[in-house]
């Protein structure tokens, strides 16, 4: 487990900023900047660079956009702002933002600011250093925030604009499917079955929420000496679209694989439990087609780490770890294609 506040290491190289050009466009912009700043990068996180920024005796965070050339729609810092500033009055834990800046030639990429929240974020899923009454809590917190987000009157707190009602794994299918052909480097029999198999077999489910895209307990700050959730992070990926989308990725990245945890992690939920709590919360008599979005997860996920490698072989990525993916890609369509009904 490791602690928010204490994941800090150095500004890499390729990520280095003007601090100085920095702190004084936020002093134009924002209140209680200091008259000098200093910044540190966040060690976890493979997508946009992000930073603790102490000045005039408070901290905050900074996210950018990366250096280099993008793929398509990637790295939507100004939607993460966007939908952070409109949850800020709603039951879904959020950091309070500050500013968004799409001038470029201020940190070469668009960046926004927000307060930096104190608490602990897991680089282990599973939670191993919690007891295994706070390990059930905190699981069963971040299905009862999940459904208090997917529950939000996305057009009430100004976001009926935020993407499109329906046909959501059509369109889902399609930018994953154009971005791991972006960021291609090998042949993977299994994608190009994946990539035929998808679009033939979506549930016909028009029902639209907003959706996270990235929900996981490790991007969650969680309570500092408490197994609750204060704060949701990287969004990313958010947009209007199929609830389940949430509930099939976050059981993915969370539990996939870990059958033997479960005697070994007392507290964590079965699949059978997680779907089942869920259900409870948002009045649900049951989930048909759940193979569907585990598999699309899968493929997505396959898909995004994808991306994560071809950016760390291109010397882009925010993580040095980045080009240890090499497999991750492989290993993730492979094990969604073994789900296939034959």
């Amino acid at each position: 487990m490791s602690d928010y506040q204490n994941e800090t290491i150095p500004v890499r190289e390729a990520h280095r900023l003007d601090e100085e050009k920095l702190r004084r466009y936020l002093v134009d912009n924002m209140a209680g900047i200091g008259d000098d700043i200093t910044m540190f990068q966040f060690a976890v996180g493979q997508s946009n660079p992000t930073y603790m920024i102490s000045t005039g005796g408070r901290e905050f965070v900074l996210r950018k956009k990366p250096p280099g050339t993008l793929l398509p729609s990637a790295h939507a810092v100004d939607r993460e702002y966007r939908i952070m500033t409109a949850l800020g009055d709603t039951d879904v834990p959020v950091p309070k933002t500050h500013l968004l800046c799409e001038d470029e030639s201020i940190l070469g990429t668009a960046f926004f600011v927000m307060d930096k929240v104190d608490g602990r974020v897991l680089d282990d899923q599973f939670a191993p250093a919690f007891s295994a009454a706070d390990r059930g809590a905190v699981y069963d917190h971040l299905l009862e925030v999940l459904a208090a987000f997917h529950a939000v009157d996305y057009e009430a707190v100004g976001l009926g604009d935020f993407g499109r009602p329906g046909n959501y794994y059509e369109r889902q299918i399609n930018r994953w499917t154009k971005q791991y052909l972006a960021s291609q480097t090998d042949d993977i029999e299994a994608m190009t079955k994946l990539m035929e198999w998808l679009p033939k077999n979506v549930p016909q489910d028009g029902t639209t929420t907003l959706v996270h895209g990235d929900y996981r307990l490790g991007n969650n700050i969680i309570h500092p000496t408490k197994p609750r959730i204060v704060a949701v992070l990287d969004w990313e990926l958010s947009t209007l679209g199929h609830p389940l989308a949430d509930l099939a990725y976050c059981y993915v990245a969370c539990f996939m694989g870990t059958g033997e945890l479960l005697e070994l992690l007392p507290g964590l939920p079965t699949e059978d439990e997680f779907v089942a709590r869920y259900c409870d919360l948002t009045n649900r008599d049951g989930i048909p087609d759940w193979t569907f979005y585990k598999v699309f997860q899968l493929f997505r996920l396959a898909a995004i780490v994808q991306g994560v490698y071809k950016r760390g072989l291109d010397g882009i990525s925010s993580s040095a770890k980045a080009v240890t993916y090499g497999d991750k890609c492989r290993n993730r369509a492979v094990a969604a294609w073994s789900m296939v009904p034959e």
